[in-house]
């Protein structure tokens, strides 16, 4: 199965975190392409349930720290509510997703994710102060 390599990163281009995602098709939707990667960060996190959830969107009830989100212990992640999270985030500007090297705009808008496909996820910080 292809790998679709995603990379979080800031303003300034740094990269703050990269992932791999299995994907079984060659067209999808950025809604679909969020979904997918929140879903897998929540699996993983649940299976192991124990250090810091390091994902798109802050979960309810947790603490940001350092490199990502600490949850309670024994804190499962609700898939579907993180989901939610993430679209409403892409739609607030929350964050901007560029899909080899091309910013998409629209949830509905389809991207190629073939082989040696990349998205990145900038994640914006916003402003303190006046």
């Amino acid at each position: 199965m292809p790998l679709l390599t995603i990379l979080d990163e800031n303003a300034s281009g740094s990269i703050l975190h990269r992932l791999e995602l299995e994907i079984n098709q060659e067209m999808l939707t950025v809604r679909e392409l969020i979904a997918r990667r929140v879903h897998d960060e929540a699996a993983a996190y649940n299976e192991r349930q124990s250090g810091v959830f390091q994902g798109l969107v802050q979960p309810t009830e947790s603490e940001k720290v350092l490199n990502g989100y600490r949850l309670r212990p024994q804190k499962l992640i609700d898939a579907e509510q993180q989901v939610y999270r993430a679209l409403e985030a892409f739609q607030r500007n929350g964050f901007f997703v560029l899909v080899n090297d091309r910013q998409v705009d629209s949830l509905d808008e389809e991207v190629w994710l073939g082989s040696g496909a990349t998205a990145s996820f900038l994640k914006l910080t916003p402003l303190v102060g006046g």
